[in-house]
């Protein structure tokens, strides 16, 4: 779907309930990403300490796009490259350090995976119904809604690795969903490196004009 919705101008977070739904899924996921990351790290799962990272991410991003509403296009723009670069280096920390630990594997905990996914889960859906009226907009708004769609997305794989490590006694479960995510934070980066990048030359298009 086009970020602009078909419409000339694309939303930029200018309400007061778009500012109230951002500080509460912000919350959420700093909260979240300080406990997925410690039962990332006690059920020894990959797949966990990737998602955690996406919490962090995504309370970054959203904290940041809470600055940034109102701002000239200019800085919103820029705010928004800044977060497709910081997905693009979280899509390559999980893709390298997935590769570390295929020659490096110790079972994942299915139990521990299981319930802290499915905590992680919640809070997710939480946020993704929050989001969900403000998925369309510039490149701000849309890296908002990317990342919260990208952390239920993450969770639903956590889930089913948890499943498939407990029925099949293997790590390689937990390695594919990481690599998965891996491969979901690179997409959403492309997406949002582009939309960025092209609002930047738009806006430097539109000040050439003026002058």
């Amino acid at each position: 779907m086009g970020a602009s919705c078909g419409h000339n101008h694309a939303f930029d977070g200018m309400s007061d309930e778009y500012k109230k739904r951002l500080i509460w899924v912000t919350i959420i996921n700093l909260v979240m990403f300080g406990v997925e990351m410690a039962g990332g790290q006690l059920a020894g799962s990959q797949a966990l300490k990737a998602d955690a990272l996406d919490f962090l991410q995504d309370g970054v991003t959203y904290a940041i796009s809470f600055w940034v509403i109102g701002r000239p296009q200019g800085v919103r723009a820029t705010a928004a490259l800044f977060k497709g670069l910081t997905l693009l280096t979280m899509g390559l920390w999980v893709a390298g350090s997935t590769a570390y630990q295929f020659f490096y594997i110790g079972l994942p905990n299915a139990e521990a995976m299981g319930a802290i996914g499915f905590l992680a889960l919640i809070a997710n859906l939480a946020s993704v119904f929050l989001l969900m009226a403000y998925k369309d907009g510039d490149a701000n708004v849309r890296s908002v809604w990317l990342c919260s769609r990208n952390d239920a997305i993450g969770n639903v794989g956590v889930m089913i690795a948890a499943l498939a490590v407990w029925g099949s006694a293997s790590g390689w479960p937990d390695l594919i969903v990481a690599i998965v995510m891996a491969g979901l934070f690179l997409s959403s980066a492309w997406q949002v490196l582009t939309q960025s990048i092209r609002e930047l030359r738009q806006g430097d298009e539109h000040h050439d004009h003026q002058h």
